[in-house]
């Protein structure tokens, strides 16, 4: 059987400097089941062994290692926006009208930001999607104290005045009747 990997010196080093570089278990010990195939040339059952590995993980390895070399040990992370309609940047560009709006005092409706993302993005999308949105970019909601309609500021700030000048500040509380009676 043809041997896919070759076992000279340069490849030895090179694979000794990377499997000190690794950074994860798993970088680490795909650099070792090539590493020990080249440096020691041990079969692929004696490294799975080893590695704890199936015998055909070794071999697809060794297959992947005389295919894509070094791209072998690059790992991608299993974290990440996956299902996303835009990027950070585009998402950015969607709010940079309403960012100006806000500067000025205005007030953000979800409903138009919505409308803004569907249309940048070609399709209806729930309004949780917008939310996550503006929460990603610093957003928080921010409104203004609730007040009633018929509220009489100058009625509230009479009360308050005479209200504090019957309690004087001091608040006495009376004892309670004991449970006991003697």
């Amino acid at each position: 059987m043809k041997d896919l990997i070759a076992s000279d010196e340069a490849t030895i080093e090179a694979l000794t400097a990377r499997l000190k570089q690794a950074k994860t278990i798993a970088e680490f010990q795909r650099v070792q089941c090539v590493l020990m195939r080249v440096a020691l040339g041990s079969s692929a059952a004696e490294i799975a062994q080893v590695l704890g590995w199936a015998t055909a993980t070794v071999h697809v390895m060794h297959s992947r290692w005389a295919k894509e070399g070094e791209a072998l040990f690059d790992l991608k992370g299993k974290g990440g926006r996956k299902h996303q309609n835009l990027t950070e940047a585009g998402e950015a560009e969607v709010l940079a009208p309403f960012i100006e709006q806000a500067a000025t005092g205005g007030l953000l409706k979800v409903a138009e930001v919505r409308q803004a993302y569907e249309q940048q993005v070609g399709k209806e999308v729930a309004d949780s999607t917008v939310y996550r949105m503006l929460k990603r970019h610093g957003w928080r909601k921010v409104a203004p104290r609730p007040r009633h309609p018929k509220a009489d500021l100058a009625a509230q700030g009479a009360f308050k005045k005479s209200s504090a000048a019957k309690s004087d500040g001091k608040s006495v509380a009376k004892p309670l009747a004991s449970a006991t009676s003697e």
